[in-house]
């Protein structure tokens, strides 16, 4: 039988779809036009509008991972995984939350990490940590939906994240999970040079050609990738200020009660586009009533396991492993809301 081989991933998480951001754009756009051509104008303007907005903090982060890439600060991830578990964990956690790899991209660096024989636990607290934040996201966050909801965001990272590894310990010391990966996996992709040979840091990168380009390229496909899945999800915000009803936001996820937690959690799952189109439909709930916690759960949840996310880690780990990861992902996403709805 031949071994699997890793799937390609698009950066930002849709798997194996040219251009989808766009494609939904243009059909949205097209469909209105044919549908209710009065709308199309005020959509138009809504999402030109919120862009700019959104533009100081969209460009901050855009050049923000540029920077890390260009200089190599994010072959600091490798030493995350040192020493005792505990401290793997932890530390794998916090770099986890702070690293720059989306749901999907991510998927080869953990594939590195567990070939190379890293502890499953400092992987999973990572793996879990990594598609809720890092700093392009938490500045994001911190414009769209304010200061307080992104330290909360990246504190349920980092919380998730030390779950994980924590439950993880504790099972394999129970004889289980000792085979994470599946057969033909190990090799990691090029993001697994980051940890095998990570590249030596040079915070005035623009000293050097290649980091120049570097910057300037990561720089261009950061910004042509945020910039249209930031206009969709604006664009589709504006339609479900006027579509979707408010007082059915508020009876369906109103409160922070349990339920209301416990349904964003699942919903979040199937109906998450990616963490930054997300985060201006998010904006757009709260402002029509959706709990905090809610959406706290929401976003939690819709980045550890998007669909494409789900499609990328049962292709790579065993079913156990697979199971554990939906499993930690969806409990760590329920308490993160709950919390937050009660300390907001």
């Amino acid at each position: 039988m031949k071994p699997l081989s890793l799937p390609a991933f698009r950066p930002g998480g849709l798997y194996r779809i040219p251009d989808a951001a766009l494609t939904a754009s243009v059909l949205t756009l097209a469909g209105l036009a044919v549908l209710v051509p009065e709308q199309l104008p005020h959509s138009l303007v809504f999402t030109l509008t919120s862009l700019l907005d959104v533009l100081p903090f969209l460009l901050l982060s855009i050049l923000l991972a540029a920077w890390a890439k260009a200089s190599g600060a994010d072959g600091l991830i490798a030493r995350a995984f040192q020493g005792h578990t505990g401290v793997m964990i932890a530390s794998a956690a916090l770099i986890g939350a702070a690293s720059p790899f989306c749901s999907c991209g991510v998927i080869p660096l953990i594939a590195a990490l567990l070939s190379m024989g890293v502890p499953l636990p400092a992987v999973m607290a990572f793996w879990l940590a990594s598609p809720v934040m890092d700093p392009s996201m938490f500045i994001l966050t911190a414009g769209v939906l304010g200061l307080p909801f992104a330290l909360g965001k990246a504190l349920a990272a980092m919380g998730i994240g030390l779950l994980g590894g924590i439950v993880i310990h504790l099972l394999q010391r129970g004889g289980a999970l000792r085979t994470p990966l599946r057969a033909g996996y190990g090799n990691g992709g090029c993001a697994g040079n980051q940890v095998r040979r990570p590249r030596p840091i040079a915070w005035t990168f623009w000293n050097e050609a290649a980091r120049r380009q570097a910057f300037a390229r990561d720089g261009l496909k950061n910004g042509v990738f945020l910039g249209k899945w930031l206009a969709l999800a604006f664009l589709l915000e504006s339609l479900m200020l006027v579509y979707v009803p408010a007082d059915l936001v508020v009876h369906v996820v109103g409160t922070d009660s349990w339920l209301s937690v416990a349904g964003a959690t699942l919903v979040g799952v199937p109906a998450y586009l990616n963490g930054y189109a997300a985060l201006p439909l998010m904006g757009g709930l709260v402002d029509q009533g959706m709990a905090p916690g809610a959406a706290m759960a929401f976003l939690v949840a819709g980045g550890i396991t998007s669909v494409p996310a789900a499609i990328a880690v049962f292709a790579l780990a065993r079913l156990p492993v697979f199971l554990a990861y939906v499993a930690l992902a969806l409990a760590g996403s329920l308490t993160a809301g709950l919390l937050y709805g009660l300390m907001a």
